[in-house]
């Protein structure tokens, strides 16, 4: 990961253990399936965060870059983490969105598993 990668997703670390979640991993990947940026807790809820960032948002917004595709490839990997950690949990699917010089957003279930086959 690049540095500007590392730094955005610091900052929604930052964010998350200012809102009370425990930092379960970072960067977890599966490796025939992908990556999850951040899996946080909170009130017993496992929480898979996505970390998206522009520059500016003259193309739209962070989280709007987040197309079907990269989605499944989260939920599958998510999926398998579950399997390997925590069967029993209660989950959700969060986007922190990074722009700098404005303060992160934290999208709570941004999408879920439901019509992607889980």
């Amino acid at each position: 990961m690049n540095s500007k990668g590392t730094e955005y997703e610091n900052t929604a670390t930052e964010l998350l253990l200012s809102e009370g979640y425990t930092i379960k991993a970072r960067n977890w990947a599966c490796a025939r399936l992908g990556e999850i940026d951040i899996v946080a807790e909170k009130d017993g809820i496992t929480v898979f965060v996505e970390v998206r960032a522009r520059s500016n948002t003259s193309f739209g917004t962070p989280s709007e870059s987040i197309n079907s595709a990269k989605i499944a490839k989260i939920i599958r990997t998510a999926m398998a983490y579950i399997k390997r950690f925590s069967p029993e949990t209660d989950f959700r699917f969060d986007v922190i969105s990074v722009v700098p010089g404005f303060p992160p957003e934290h999208i709570k279930e941004a999408f879920t598993a439901d019509g992607f086959g889980f």
